[in-house]
């Protein structure tokens, strides 16, 4: 990074949202509880990351800014039953202390025997994500502030140059975090849909939300083209004739304001769409892709929704859109559940 800022004196910032995403894929993937033959839990994957993250500087004083919401998804088992589950971190901020992170713990496909693995990872595994996020803010500052300041050789001023020193012995107060593992899996998130170049910066949204009904029931709601136009109250435009939507059925709805194409299913399981609102870019399409988990002891199905190709500055706006016009009218329409 280029910088042309005489005595490191006015405002430089640097977007690191790419490396933070890399750094907690490295870190956080692959932790797990101790060897137990009864009860084992491994956090296998980031499935989102939201919010910003960014290293700026002004008159020598480097600072750290940084919100994120981060959606890891575990595995384990319990005795002979195994799970899959998800743990929610709402914030991860830069004035963030080890006590005020919040952990939300959903295991899929719950029974009572499959909730015994929650103390576990509160015990275990949560200590573990505490002492990566702590570790976070000091690293973020130890790699990044040298590349929004220019070396102090070229600096004159007395008073940036303290500032600048403090920073450093600051950020290099706490050793670098060790390494568990490493993904090669990790990369930029940016729609492809153009030869010249991508046509938005993206992220992921993770959302989970939970029906009261059966999961072949739901998983019919989002294929039936009836109760489609019931719960969207929308006609929709469809060239298939068939009253059940199929693999390939590209389709309109909500007044014509979305369009999506069925792409991907698994009966009862697993619907993957295309999805695009149509005064976003011609030729951009975000993947929804919703996971049936259904909790026989419990009576409910929870719905793994992993929404990628979304426009960074259109993540509230397409996670409000989608629990209002998707899960609370699918609700209020067929009483799948409660609605706050």
């Amino acid at each position: 990074m280029v910088v042309h800022n005489p005595n490191n004196w006015h405002w430089v910032d640097k977007n690191c949202i790419d490396w933070a995403r890399n750094y907690f894929e490295n870190r956080l993937v692959g932790i797990e509880s101790s060897a137990n033959e009864t009860k084992q839990v491994e956090v296998t994957s980031i499935s989102s990351m939201e919010g910003d993250c960014e290293v700026s500087q002004r008159k020598g004083k480097v600072i750290s800014l940084f919100d994120l919401k981060v959606v890891l998804m575990i595995k384990g088992h319990v005795e002979d039953e195994t799970f899959e589950g998800s743990i929610t971190v709402p914030e991860i901020a830069f004035d963030s202390e080890a006590d005020d992170y919040q952990f939300e713990i959903s295991i899929y496909k719950e029974t009572g025997k499959l909730s015994e693995v929650r103390p576990l990872i509160r015990e275990e595994i949560i200590p573990q994500l505490k002492e990566v996020f702590c570790k976070f803010g000091p690293e973020l500052l130890q790699t990044h502030a040298n590349d929004i300041q220019v070396p102090v050789d070229q600096v004159k001023s007395e008073f940036t140059k303290a500032n600048a020193q403090s920073t450093h012995a600051s950020a290099s107060a706490s050793p670098p975090p060790t390494v568990k593992k490493t993904s090669s899996n990790v990369k930029s998130e940016a729609s492809s849909g153009s030869s010249k170049g991508p046509l938005y910066n993206t992220t992921t949204l993770h959302l989970e939300p939970t029906f009261n009904v059966p999961a072949t029931e739901l998983y019919q709601t989002f294929l039936d083209k009836q109760r489609v136009q019931a719960w969207s109250r929308s006609p929709m435009v469809c060239k298939s004739s068939k009253s059940v939507l199929e693999k390939g059925d590209e389709f309109t709805f909500f007044g014509g304001n979305i369009t999506s194409k069925l792409i991907g299913c698994d009966v009862g399981k697993r619907l993957v769409f295309e999805w695009r609102l149509n005064d976003w870019r011609q030729g951009h399409w975000s993947t929804l892709a919703m996971d049936f988990h259904e909790s026989q002891e419990y009576h409910e199905t929870k719905l793994q929704v992993t929404w990628s190709g979304v426009p960074v500055g259109e993540e509230d706006k397409a996670k409000g859109n989608f629990l209002e016009y998707y899960v609370r009218s699918i609700k209020l329409t067929f009483g799948f559940g409660a609605v706050l």
